[in-house]
């Protein structure tokens, strides 16, 4: 706003000048009355008195419209926001009146002038005025004050009743503000001496609430979450995991079957066998392992699945649902999508409130997630809706199709064959239908498509409509702080098959050549790409970020806590600020002291990977290499031919099991065709002796002669998918009985048969599995063969 310094100027008094804040005046521009157009205020000093003048432009030019004497020697504080929820925004100002204390002054438009509304005597040391959850539109404001060296205290308050109220419901919202301040005190100050002083006496100027400090320490230690670090270890058992902190050592060691990166509530989803809990960072478990998946928590709730559905629970564990769902989202505003099938069979979706009531009940077609107190629904094929918070439609749209909301645009279709245009809230037409596809708006822009026949041709546009980069892209991706990354078919017959990108800005300035092949979003002013060869950081201006590391292969660099996360060939691994590396996952597991599986690595082209493993410590070396020569066949480590590979493969293995003799490897793979709905996985489990190098098959676990194995397996199988509802997916009428070889595993009690996907199940199920206890089949077990005496 410094272009209004010298319009400011022009109207002050002789001798006044301009109050400044470093470089800059105390400037603020905000439309105040209502009319749509931003009026100037601004702070000046007379005579040793302090002032605020307000400019309004009118055709015959600038006048003041407000003259406002302050109080105190100073102005520590100038903004403007709708606080009294009357639809005008307020001036809010901040006059000093001692060296550490300031007073609170609100101001508002009225038919006779700008008049404060506050009473004398609101002071403190430091002030934010947003809108806090829920976001209404009403912007809330935190004091604090500064009782003595050691202490501070805040309050959050709201407009009501003529008068700023405390907002006691809004304080845990905000302390959670004041611990993420001490959080990055924290990667200065040890955290140990932080968190046993039980004072704030090591620092300098934090906010904090008055006898409430054993409350926010609590959330400190939660947040001592943000510096450990999920890290996984292959051992005899599988891959296991931990976390580590920031110097890779194992603070909770490496135990569970998956585990997720903490959360900001200092918690952390984990799997144990095939049931997910929730742990907090001394790794007590806060939800015990009992559900099929547990999402990310949002707002303090997360949906949990068990057998009979979807669940909400909080962050304690207290399931919120009075029954299951068929899904429920992830909590936006206080909101939460649920779908089910109603009465009439038809599958709905509604919105619960945070204690996990129907507050909407279940009635459109498709839901959306609020944004700013608002969503969009279908509430039949041609018709859809803005509803609020309690399920009250605001507009509607008798439209085919209605995007979601982005800066108070719509994507909208008349007809599901017609083209995409722009809607306002209001259901008017901004910008008129010309497009084959329309995303959201995000920071003034819209990424569009001109091309027809399924085809790429994507640009963007502004609010208006203009075209900001020209419609010829194959791809345009926002990745936000004013910057996209806009994508060159690698082949222009087949765009499918991906994009080599450039990073432009929103204003059209392309800053780099099409360089990149995956482009992360901007964080703090950095962004993860790959350019096929490594893995790094750019910075704003689209070019590599000088001293941060840089990785070798393909994937994503994070920065989490004090470290840098590399998610790179499939590989996790951490590294310092300059490079060092902290931790990787390891590359051998040691069988016993005879025998070792390693990991190898093939990479022909950024497309094709394969983790395969290679036996080492065989007495026979002819028969150990011949081993290793199957398990890279297996693997699928082959000679590719790059010019015509239509499709992307990556493959890796774990250790199902070694007891006495036998070495059981699985090896998996996903082959995903340029282009597909979804690729194919594929499993196969290598059963080997070690001590010669024997690969049994299935038949070598029966009495050949006398035990009709196919018969006697095929038959279980068949009654366990009869009999058992967890088996309820299998197609009717596919399973047909076994194979001689069929694919199969071996466990110390058990012998589990599996089929592929597609083969009597759908795509979803995976790979259908059964297990069977080998008390079941004793009598046809060759019991004293070479398989089973290899591991028993």
């Amino acid at each position: 706003m410094g272009g209004y310094a010298s319009l400011l100027q022009a109207f002050l008094p002789v001798h006044a000048s301009l109050l400044m804040d470093g470089d800059h005046a105390v400037i603020y521009e905000a439309d105040i009355d209502g009319d749509g157009a931003n009026e100037i205020t601004g702070a000046y000093r007379w005579y040793g008195e302090i002032y605020l003048l307000t400019l309004k432009q009118f055709n015959q030019g600038w006048r003041v419209i407000a003259h406002i004497r302050g109080r105190g020697y100073d102005i520590s504080y100038l903004y403007a926001a709708p606080v009294t929820g009357r639809g005008l925004v307020n001036i809010i100002a901040g006059w000093q009146v001692r060296e550490t204390w300031s007073e609170l002054a609100i101001y508002e438009w009225t038919q006779n002038g700008v008049r404060e509304i506050t009473r004398p005597g609101i002071h403190f040391s430091g002030i934010e005025v947003e809108d806090m959850p829920v976001l209404d539109g009403q912007y809330e404001i935190a004091l604090w004050l500064r009782e003595n060296e050691e202490m501070y205290q805040f309050g959050v308050y709201r407009w009501r009743n003529n008068s700023l109220e405390p907002a006691a419901d809004l304080c845990p919202y905000y302390r959670k503000k004041v611990a993420r301040y001490y959080q990055e005190k924290m990667k200065e100050i040890p955290n140990q001496a932080l968190l046993s002083t039980g004072t704030a006496t090591s620092l300098t100027a934090p906010p904090m609430l008055k006898g409430e400090w054993p409350q926010l320490r609590e959330e400190l230690s939660n947040m001592r979450a943000a510096y450990l670090y999920r890290a996984s270890i292959q051992t005899l058992q599988g891959e296991k995991w931990g976390y580590i902190d920031d110097g890779g050592r194992f603070i909770l060691p490496p135990q569970y079957d998956d585990a997720l990166r903490f959360q900001a509530n200092g918690l952390a989803v984990v799997r144990v066998g095939r049931v997910f809990g929730v742990i907090d960072a001394s790794g007590a478990f806060v939800v015990k392992p009992r559900y099929g998946t547990i999402s990310e928590f949002s707002e303090g709730r997360a949906a949990v699945t068990d057998n009979r559905g979807f669940h909400v629970i909080d962050e304690k564990g207290n399931v919120l649902t009075s029954k299951p769902y068929s899904y429920i989202g992830t909590y936006k505003e206080g909101r939460a999508i649920y779908a089910d099938t109603n009465q009439q069979g038809k599958y709905v979706y509604g919105y619960l409130d945070e204690q996990g009531r129907e507050v909407i009940p279940l009635s459109y077609e498709l839901a959306r997630d609020f944004k700013g107190g608002k969503a969009v629904v279908q509430i039949s094929d041609s018709q859809f809706a803005l509803v609020d918070r309690s399920g009250t439609i605001v507009h509607t749209y008798p439209y085919a199709f209605v995007g979601d909301i982005g800066e108070g645009l719509l994507a909208f279709q008349e007809k599901s064959d017609s083209r995409y245009g722009f809607i306002d809230e209001t259901g008017h037409v901004v910008i008129e239908p010309k497009y084959t596809g329309a995303q959201t708006f995000q920071e003034g822009r819209a990424v569009v498509n001109t091309a027809e026949n399924y085809m790429n041709a994507f640009g963007l546009i502004d609010r208006n409509g203009r075209l900001i980069i020209k419609p010829a892209y194959n791809d345009i991706l926002p990745l936000g702080e004013g910057r996209l990354a806009v994508g060159k078919a690698l082949d222009e017959k087949q765009p499918f098959i991906g994009s080599r990108y450039a990073i432009a800005d929103t204003s059209g300035l392309f800053l780099t050549d099409f360089v990149y092949y995956d482009v992360g979003n901007y964080e703090k002013g950095l962004a993860s790409v790959d350019d096929g060869r490594n893995t790094f950081f750019i910075g704003k201006n689209g070019k590599a970020e000088t001293g941060l590391p840089i990785v070798h292969g393909n994937g994503t660099v994070r920065i989490v806590g004090n470290l840098i996360e590399a998610n790179v060939d499939n590989r996790l691994s951490y590294r310092n600020r300059f490079g060092d590396v902290v931790w990787q996952q390891n590359r051998t597991i040691r069988l016993n002291n005879l025998y070792t599986v390693r990991e190898e690595k093939y990479k022909p082209n950024r497309h094709y990977l394969v983790y395969y493993p290679r036996i080492e410590g065989m007495e026979n070396k002819a028969a150990q290499e011949e081993v290793n020569r199957e398990l890279k066949r297996l693997s699928q480590v082959k000679l590719i031919d790059s010019t015509a590979q239509q499709y992307s493969y990556t493959g890796d293995f774990s250790l199902s099991l070694f007891q006495k003799h036998l070495l059981v490897l699985e090896l998996n793979g996903y082959k995903f065709p340029f282009g597909a709905a979804h690729g194919m996985p594929t499993e196969v489990y290598v059963h080997i002796d070690v001590r010669d190098g024997t690969l049994y098959q299935l038949e070598d676990l029966f009495i050949i002669k006398d035990s009709n194995y196919v018969k006697v397996l095929s038959d279980i199988i068949k009654q366990q998918i009869e009999t058992e509802n967890q088996y309820s997916y299998v197609f009717p009428d596919a399973y047909k009985g076994i194979q001689a070889d069929q694919p199969f595993y071996v466990t110390d009690k058990a012998l589990y048969i599996y089929f592929k996907p597609y083969e009597i199940a759908p795509f979803v199920a995976g790979f259908p599995t059964f297990t069977i206890p080998y008390i079941r089949i004793r009598d046809i077990l060759h019991t004293q063969g070479k398989f089973w005496r290899a591991f028993h």
